[in-house]
């Protein structure tokens, strides 16, 4: 009641302070530098995520391009290359003239070395950057390179496809908004009984998205999925917040309260049922932080935040603005599209043990496809991307011209001979798949004096500690044969080198494929325990909180199988983040059923405890509406950005949280209510209050 009260009094002062905290924000996300790397959340400890490190801080070079020109003189090139390495934050161009003069005879040179860098009309150099992978200077450089090569030049590789993936995520995150917005404008619009409230709803939601954003600032960077996701997450899931407050203030409305007396009664009531409800959503997303791979900490600490600011704007800016414009909300008033739920809920629970053995029938299959999962993912980036991409275009180029699917980097210590350097090239190049390596002593070997060699070679593939060897592969990344081709380089190297490194975008993404499977489980358990905690005490049972998670452990299931079914593949991010936040943002419906089935069986509300099948019938037709506009508020907002979204990535995660919320929504309305009358004797036995019901 004193927080009620004090919104009705400060209710101007609250609008006030919002509007400035917005004002702030706006500058925190202009200033709140947006990461498209997804590789730079692997663990620190990792080989590949060091090899980087050493790349930087010993040759200077962080990011790495291959860059194809296609119908140009030899001449042309040349001045072509000078130009690439005056362009701001080009470290270095690695191209036939830097191994040997093009003046010198061919004949003495090794064929292998023109053919390294040239087919038919096209020749190819490997661009370094002295700035990281997906640093702004790199993505700059990328386009200055695009723009002085123009047509006939295409430019590959992880670099290129960040520069083109930050483009289209630009262009596209505003429309995911404001589709999610419309979407859900139309859902509350059609089942809430006002015109004009869903208007406020989103105002009041849209100002704790903004304020979310804006303290990102102090998380130093966000991963471009979370800035596209977290508004469009936050308002679906906090949404049932602000219609929780609107139905509970009309409740005290229409028993004869006033606006000014009726909205503390409205914050109080809201405030004890959202905590309880969002503490499961955070949790969930509270889980993704104890991934390995540190993206889940990206998105759950960013979620787990505006999950907390939604509820907070529910009990404070929501009924200051409810007040301020309590007389135009009157006035807009018209009849909720849902209907009366009572022939639904007594059908159901007539007829409850089909919905039994159909959810019994279900689970096997469900879990089979659930756990093919794996083995139904992708990992390489660029497979979510639009295929008339220009770093598409550019690697389907490289592919067909020069058979190269990917590059790859060795490091190996500076003290190492030549001669064995020599040797170990030669069985790399033995291993299946690839095709060349290219450093000093692979390249020029033993009858090309080192007085002959352009200047600026040494320092380009050597520093004081180390020496870089460049390996490119006809196997596509992510792949079962650039997973055995990386296994066989690492065991020669290591038997030539022990502390040598291998380094690249195929070396990264196979610790990631290692890393994530390992993150999927324990992300699983880890929501699943957290749950587990909140509805015991919650709901003060012991069998409570298991009948709630297998109804939703099913559901996701079911959600996460049917791709294995359908034999669609879905990004390796999907499964790991839909397991958790399906549980945590839906286990709320089957808790609000719960929690009223309890209060009729125990005779909370009347003072009578009711029969078994009487009890759960009047929680059911109670909680259908809430259900209903909750869970079509989360599909309505997600589905529509599935539909427009050019990106796989994001697409597919806002499609199974669409189908997820269809799905929880669907087993809470016909599964839950059959298990609660199947299970009532267990329920009383092991439910705090509940032994002496009838």
């Amino acid at each position: 009641m004193r927080l009620g009260k004090i919104v009705v009094k400060a209710r101007i002062a609250i609008i006030a302070i919002t509007l400035i905290l917005c004002a702030l924000s706006v500058l925190g996300m202009i200033n709140t530098r947006i990461n498209f790397d997804m590789l730079t959340y692997l663990p620190e400890d990792f080989e590949t995520v060091k090899g980087q490190e050493i790349l930087l801080e010993e040759f200077g070079k962080g990011g790495f391009s291959m860059v194809m020109i296609e119908g140009m003189d030899q001449k042309d090139v040349v001045e072509l290359k000078k130009e690439f390495e005056k362009v701001d934050h080009v470290e270095s161009v690695i191209w036939y003239d830097t191994f040997a003069d093009i003046n010198i005879p061919m004949e003495i040179l090794p064929d292998e070395l023109y053919e390294k860098f040239n087919s038919g009309s096209s020749t190819v150099m490997a661009v370094f950057f002295d700035t990281s992978t997906s640093a702004d200077e790199t993505i700059e450089a990328i386009r200055s390179i695009r723009l002085i090569g123009g047509e006939k030049v295409f430019v590959s590789g992880l670099s290129a496809m960040i520069t083109d993936l930050k483009e289209l995520c630009e262009k596209e995150e505003i429309i995911y908004v404001g589709i999610a917005v419309g979407c859900a404008l139309i859902v509350m619009m059609l089942f809430l009984d006002s015109f004009l409230v869903p208007f406020v709803f989103l105002a009041s939601i849209g100002a704790m998205i903004l304020i979310n954003m804006g303290t990102n600032f102090f998380l130093g960077e966000t991963s471009y999925i979370t800035k596209a996701l977290a508004a469009v997450l936050q308002l679906a899931v906090t949404m049932d917040y602000s219609i929780f407050l609107w139905h509970s203030y009309n409740e005290y409305r229409h028993n004869g309260n006033d606006a000014r007396s009726a909205m503390p009664l409205a914050v109080r009531d809201t405030l004890a049922a959202v905590v309880g409800s969002s503490i499961t959503t955070i949790a969930g997303f509270i889980a993704l932080c104890f991934m390995s791979y540190t993206l889940g900490s990206d998105l759950g600490i960013v979620m787990a935040k505006g999950v907390a600011l939604g509820v907070i704007g529910s009990v404070t800016l929501l009924p200051a603005m409810i007040l301020v414009l309590d007389k135009p909300l009157s006035v807009t008033r018209h009849k909720s599209l849902i209907p009366n739920c009572g022939k639904l809920s007594g059908g159901i629970i007539k007829i409850f043990p089909v919905f039994i053995i159909a959810f019994a029938l279900l689970i096997i299959p469900a879990y089979y496809g659930y756990d093919k999962t794996n083995d139904n993912t992708y990992y390489t980036i660029a497979d979510s991307l639009p295929e008339d991409m220009e770093f598409r275009v550019a690697n389907k180029k490289l592919q067909d011209e020069y058979d190269m699917q990917n590059v790859q980097m060795i490091l190996v210590r500076s003290d190492i001979p030549s001669a064995t350097v020599r040797e170990m090239n030669k069985k790399l190049e033995q291993i299946d798949g690839v095709k060349a390596v290219l450093g000093m002593e692979s390249v020029l070997g033993e009858r090309i004096p080192e007085e002959i060699l352009p200047s600026g070679i040494k320092s380009t593939l050597e520093s004081e500690n180390w020496k870089l060897l460049l390996i490119t592969s006809e196997y596509k990344i992510a792949t079962d044969e650039i997973a055995h081709q990386i296994d066989e380089i690492n065991s020669t190297l290591k038997s030539y080198d022990e502390q040598g490194l291998l380094i690249g975008e195929a070396a990264c993404t196979q610790d990631l494929i290692n890393v994530t499977k390992i993150d999927f489980q324990v992300v699983t358990w880890v929501s699943i325990a957290f749950v587990f905690l909140i509805v015991f005490f919650v709901e003060k049972s012991l069998s409570l909180p298991f009948i709630l998670i297998v109804l939703i452990e099913v559901g996701i299931f079911i959600n996460l199988g049917i791709p294995y079914y359908t034999g669609d593949r879905l990004p390796f991010i999907t499964p790991i983040c839909i397991s958790t936040i399906q549980l945590g943002a839906t286990v709320d419906y089957a808790i609000l059923l719960t929690t009223k089935y309890k209060a009729e069986r125990t005779g909370a509300f009347s003072g009578v405890s009711k029969p078994k099948k009487e009890a759960v019938k009047t929680a059911l037709q109670s909680s259908i509406p809430s259900i209903i506009v909750s869970g079509a508020g989360l599909f309505a907002a997600t589905f529509g950005v599935y539909v427009y979204t050019s990106i796989d990535m994001i697409g597919s995660m806002c499609a199974l949280l669409a189908r997820g919320a269809v799905i929880s929504m669907i087993l809470v309305i016909f599964v839950l209510p059959s298990l609660l009358v199947l299970c009532d004797g267990l329920i009383k036995k092991t439910t705090f209050g509940m032994k002496n019901c009838i």
